[in-house]
Parts: structure tokens; sequence; C-alpha cells
């Protein structure tokens, strides 16, 4: 019995993320576009209008000076491919709205090396896209050009806490880029 207790707090402390929807603390972030694990509706795809879905924070810690967010593809082939990455978002913000940038915050570098958000298009089957969210205790000083491992260096040391929401999306035709 000692045994399965010990495992079982080895694996929930060595997650990555934990918790629900994926947070480590109260820090939330979520979708009213589709349900965590659930299908990302295709406007906010290559297959639509390939703008940002409408997102929601709640319970920021007070001690916050800035937020950042990554939306990448858990399935890609080399293990991630960021959509989108900003940081030195208000951490007052309670919502980025469709289509939409926060003001005031950096839009880094994505993996199609542009600075905007590119939507999900997968090849093939189904695939899983993260959006997390991190709310940090400093400003970053880093530019547009900025990558998602120069945020994750930026960020080292300085996450009060975070959060994840999952969305699917498998394309419905042949790849448009």
């Amino acid at each position: 019995m000692r045994w399965g207790v010990f495992f079982f707090l080895l694996l929930f402390l060595t997650s990555p993320v934990y918790g629900q929807e994926g947070s480590k603390g109260k820090l939330k972030v979520w979708s009213p576009a589709f349900d965590h694990t659930g299908r990302i509706p295709s406007a906010y795809t290559c297959d639509g209008a390939n703008i940002n879905p409408p997102l929601r924070i709640e319970s920021v810690p007070k001690e916050a000076k800035s937020l950042a967010l990554v939306f990448d593809d858990l399935d890609a082939p080399r293990g991630s491919y960021v959509h989108w990455i900003l940081w030195n978002i208000d951490p007052r913000l309670k919502e980025i709205k469709e289509g939409s940038m926060p003001e005031g915050a950096i839009q880094g570098t994505n993996d199609f090396k542009k600075q905007t958000y590119g939507g999900p298009c997968p090849p093939g089957r189904a695939h899983r896209y993260a959006i997390d969210l991190y709310a940090l205790d400093r400003l970053l000083p880093l530019g547009p050009e900025a990558t998602k491992s120069d945020l994750e260096r930026a960020m080292k040391g300085h996450i009060l806490d975070q959060a994840r929401w999952v969305g699917t999306y498998k394309r419905q035709g042949p790849s448009k880029r």
C-alpha cells in the first residue's frame, strides 16, 4: 500500500501541470468557444478565419506583474509547434477577445516565423493544442523576435502560477499551408 501511495505522489508531483484544467494553483485560463479537451471551432483554424479564440483569465496572483501565453501543438512531429506567443500581458486583464491582441502585450515569433496568431492546421489525424498561461513576478525584457525557448529562459525563476486549457482539432479537408 505504501508503494502505491508513493508512486501516485511521485507521478502527481513530477507531472508538468496538474490539478483542474492543468492549473498549478488558482490561476485559470479557459475559452468560452470550446470545452477543455473539446474540439476547437474551425473559425480559429486555417480552415476558417484563422483568428485567436476568446480567452478568459481568472484568479491571477495579486503579486503578478505580467502574464505570458503560449498556444502550441502538443502532437507536432517534433513534439511542439508554437502557434501564438505573447508576454507582458497586463495581469489585470480578464479577457482576450476573439481575433484581438491585448493592448501593451508583446507578440513573439511563432513557428510560422511570424509575430501573429496562426491557427491549428494539423496534417492527418487530430492534434491537441495547449493554451498555457503564466503569471510572472516581472515584465520580460524580450522583443518580438523572441521565440518560445527565449520566453521559457526569461520566465525561469519568475513563474508564480500557471494554468492550461487544451483543445483538439482535426482537418476536414486538405491542408492550405
